[in-house]
């Protein structure tokens, strides 16, 4: 990846409205669009100020970012390249929160660690990789959701939404060009 160009993203709103930070280009890296963060932080924002958030594939970072932004209480990005990682951390350096953690290693890795409950996740990982499905029943069958957790899922279209956990109760969807997401919450 050395080399590579770096590109920006905006926050959309809260206290770093406005605010471009950089991130790395990187195969599969593909930030959510900012009309697609716009409508989707619309939808959370009775209740991202005091969220516990998990940024799955985070990528640029956009989600993740822009819960803090909006006041999200933590925010564990998890990505597996190094330089995604180093640079959401100089990134919230730069912003100066204390409410980032990071953990650079595959999605699966890091949810084989005993489960900590989250009030937001954000799965969004590389469309071709077929993870939504594996990923969803892992974090189910190993406790990260909060009682009455949202979760954000985005992918190209070719997801059938019939997989995901029967608790996992649909709030929102939309489209947005190539881009299909939507807000689920945990009913159990």
């Amino acid at each position: 990846m050395t080399g590579r160009a770096q590109q920006t993203l905006r926050i959309i709103g809260g206290e770093w409205r406005g605010r471009k930070f950089q991130f790395p280009s990187a195969e599969h890296l593909r930030p959510t669009p900012d009309r697609v963060r716009e409508t989707l932080f619309n939808w959370l924002m009775p209740i991202i100020e005091g969220a516990r958030c998990l940024d799955l594939f985070c990528g640029s970072g956009a989600l993740g970012l822009e819960a803090l932004s909006r006041g999200a209480s933590e925010v564990m990005f998890v990505d597996k390249n190094k330089q995604v990682i180093d640079t959401l951390k100089r990134t919230c350096e730069l912003v100066k929160t204390d409410k980032a953690r990071f953990f650079c290693g595959d999605a699966n890795r890091f949810l084989d660690q005993t489960a900590t409950a989250f009030d937001v996740i954000f799965l969004d990982p590389p469309y071709d990789l077929d993870l939504i499905e594996p990923i969803a029943k892992q974090l189910v069958k190993d406790r990260w959701l909060s009682p009455s957790a949202y979760i954000y899922i985005e992918h190209d279209g070719r997801f059938d939404v019939d997989l995901l956990p029967p608790t996992w109760q649909a709030h929102r969807e939309k489209v947005a060009g190539q881009v299909y997401y939507s807000l689920y919450i945990r009913q159990d």
